[in-house]
Formats: structure tokens, sequence, C-alpha cells
């Protein structure tokens, strides 16, 4: 009788702590979207960072969160995608729509190509392969100049258009990337709570029981690694025309080092907590701008200091082997 009580009312709360956040959230998305009308253009410039680096963060998650593998490609596949747009739209005249998807797309072939051979890997090992990948994708672009302009870069890359108007500016690019952002988490959300997301979560949780109820560990991480290779392959996208002009180190490894930061910090394995990593450590450097060639120290302290006193970051979920496995099999 007293196990009854104390199932319904941990149900019970259950319920009112997701309609609380649900609460949460639709307060704050009215706030940004009204946000635009109360602060200045610099201010939309640190949002429109944020909401890239939490598209980028959130889509890292799968493969560090979900999966437990250590990537430090995400950077090299914002680049790919960066490109890919903008020598679509410059040399084909490739609508910024069309260039999107195919910047999704080759991103996330390079994710297939890279996680084949290497995901088999663990631990150290994966993380020395994908900081590699980043580099030769780096040296790649600065040398083919025939194709990419080499440390030129390539420049009059054209803004998105949509039913014949323009969004150039910075108040497009904000609602663009806001919505963007959105997507991504409502698409992210389903992935993770589906049969496909729940063999991620078991392969992170113990890959020889997961092979022992039929799941393929290799196969679900080279399932996300792909899927968070295209996402980043569309911020590089977006980015690219949002600024009008890339070159080789437009991203680099540091910004892998910072996304895997913003998911270790915030939390891995929730999606929240990210984003939470993302807002931080994009507004950070905004704070801290006179000692700004310290960042990456920082973020180091940081790390050391959440690992710590809480391993399992700001809005981490300590994952139950038991509850991924019973979900599992009640499908």
């Amino acid at each position: 009788m007293n196990g009854n009580k104390t199932k319904n009312f941990s149900l019970s709360f259950t319920v009112k702590n997701k309609r609380l956040v649900g609460y949460i959230a639709a307060i704050g998305l009215v706030i940004l979207l009204l946000l635009p009308q109360i602060v200045n253009s610099y201010i939309l410039h640190v949002m429109i960072t944020i909401f890239l680096f939490s598209v980028m963060s959130a889509s890292l998650n799968l493969v560090v969160g979900y999966c437990g593998q250590l990537s430090f490609a995400h950077g090299a596949f914002a680049s790919i995608g960066a490109y890919t747009g903008a020598l679509l739209m410059l040399k084909t005249g490739l609508s910024f729509w069309g260039s999107l998807i195919a910047s999704a797309l080759i991103a996330a072939l390079f994710g297939l190509i890279l996680g084949l051979p290497t995901l088999r890997i663990k631990g150290d090992y994966l993380c020395l392969v994908t900081l590699g990948f980043g580099e030769i994708i780096r040296l790649a672009l600065l040398n083919w100049s025939s194709l990419t302009r080499g440390p030129l870069g390539l420049s009059g890359i054209p803004t998105p258009s949509f039913l014949g108007y323009s969004l150039s500016g910075r108040l497009p690019f904000y609602y663009l990337t806001l919505l963007f952002l959105l997507i991504t988490i409502i698409l992210i959300r389903r992935l993770v709570s589906s049969g496909i997301g729940l063999s991620m979560q078991s392969v992170c949780c113990d890959e020889i029981a997961a092979e022992s109820i039929g799941i393929r560990p290799i196969k679900y991480k080279l399932m996300a690694f792909v899927i968070s290779a295209a996402f980043a392959g569309m911020v590089g996208c977006i980015y690219g025309s949002y600024i009008g002009f890339i070159n080789p180190d437009t991203y680099v490894y540091n910004d892998s080092l910072t996304t895997f930061a913003m998911v270790t910090l915030g939390g891995a394995g929730s999606i929240v907590g990210p984003i939470i990593g993302a807002v931080l450590l994009s507004a950070l450097p905004e704070v801290l701008r006179a000692i700004n060639e310290y960042r990456l120290i920082i973020y180091g302290a940081l790390i050391v200091v959440m690992m710590i006193f809480r391993p399992d970051g700001f809005w981490g979920i300590k994952r139950r082997q038991h509850n991924v496995y019973k979900r599992l099999a009640g499908r």
C-alpha cells in the first residue's frame, strides 16, 4: 500500500516538474522573441553566436553524452559545411536553402568516412584521431588554393532569402538561428526518446550488455556521429552566410575544444545541459574580454572544478542502467 502511494507521489511529482519546465520554456521563448526590441545590435550578434554554439553542443552531445565517445572533430565538420555551402552559392548559384541541405549531407558523409574505421577504438585514441582529422581538414582547406583560395578565404557569400525577401542583417539572422535551434532541440529530443536513442544510451552504459540483447554498438555510435556531423555542417553554412566570409581558421580545433567544454560543463546526456554550457561559455569571453588570451585556461580550470565537485555538469543526468534496459525491453 505504501509502495503504491510512493509510486503515485513520484509520478505526480514528475508530471508537475514537466509542467514547470514547460512553463519556464514558454516564458523563455517569449522573452527571446521580444529581446531584439530592447537590445542593441552587438547583443544580437552575441545571441546569434550563442544559438549556433547551442546547436553545436546539442549535436555533439549525441556522441559524447548519449554514446559515451570522445570526439574533437566537430569544428572540422563545421568547416566542411561552411566551405560546401559557400562554394555552392558562389560557384554554382545554388540557393542558401539548397546549400544548407548539401552542407549537412557532405558533413554527414565525412562523418561516415571518419567514423567507420575509427569508432571501433575508444577513449584517448579516438580523441587523438578526431583531433588529427580536424588538422587534416584545416591544412587541406589552407593548401587547396585553386578551390578554397587558401588563406585568402572566400568572401561575398550570399545571404539567404525567403519569398523574395533578403534575410541580411543581424535581426533576420537572430530569428533564423533561433528557429534553427528550436528545430534542433525538437529533433534531438525525439531522437533520444525513441528506440534508437535508448539503444545509444545502452551502448553508453555498457557495450557488452547492449550486445547481449542484440544491439550493435558500432551501428549506433556511427549513427550518432553522422547525425551530429550533419548538424555541425549546417551550423558552418549558416555562419558563413551570416559573416559573409570564411577562411581555413574560421573553425579551428579551439572551437572543437570549446564545444566539448560546453557539453561537459552543461551536463552530458541531457537536452538542456549542453545549451546551458553554450550560454555560459559563449557569454564568458564577452565578460572576460580584457583577459581573452587566457580563455582556454579558464575553460580548463572550470572543467577540472566541475569534474571534482559536480561531475555530471550543471544539468547532467546520472544514467541508470536498469531504467534504460527496462525501457528497451518494453518496446
